[in-house]
């Protein structure tokens, strides 16, 4: 497994990863998003929408307690918020199978509350505190698909 480090310096360079992440996803794509509350994850989705020209004038707030939100851009997003659950059994019951590998993007915050649940492929970000503004971003890729965007996305921002 490649792990590759993003140091964000301010919430604009979070936003601008997530926005670039966006210009490289494809239909089927699953970005899976840890970290603690308040580390970046709902402004990381916020530019994957950018990316994905979802209209500037939307606002992208976390769905934690309705699940989920869909966006309409180049494809659709599903931004998912998986904080309120608690076992693989109620991941199971929401039913969300057909947007994780659908038409769209599928953005997880909480994705470890899903894993075991999740598919072995996806794009994972997790994001970690190094001071107020900043976050050192680990970005995994698992499967030959987001090993290839990680490159992509590696030779537009991560140089």
């Amino acid at each position: 497994m490649t792990v590759s480090l993003y140091h964000s310096t301010s919430p604009e360079q979070t936003r601008a990863l997530g926005e670039a992440v966006g210009r490289l996803a494809d239909a089927g794509d699953l970005i899976a998003l840890t970290g603690e509350i308040g580390a970046g994850k709902t402004l990381f989705v916020g530019g994957l929408a950018r990316g994905l020209g979802v209209d500037p004038a939307t606002y992208v707030s976390s769905p934690t307690f309705t699940i989920m939100h869909r966006y309409g851009g180049r494809l659709p997003l599903y931004h998912i918020d998986l904080y309120r659950i608690e076992t693989p059994e109620a991941f199971a019951s929401l039913g969300l199978d057909e947007y994780l590998a659908g038409d769209g993007v599928a953005a997880i915050e909480w994705a470890e509350h899903g894993w075991g649940c999740l598919p072995k492929e996806m794009l994972t970000f997790r994001l970690r505190y190094t001071g107020s503004d900043t976050r050192t971003i680990e970005i995994v890729p698992e499967g030959d698909r987001y090993m290839r965007l990680v490159q992509a996305l590696t030779r537009d921002l991560l140089v």
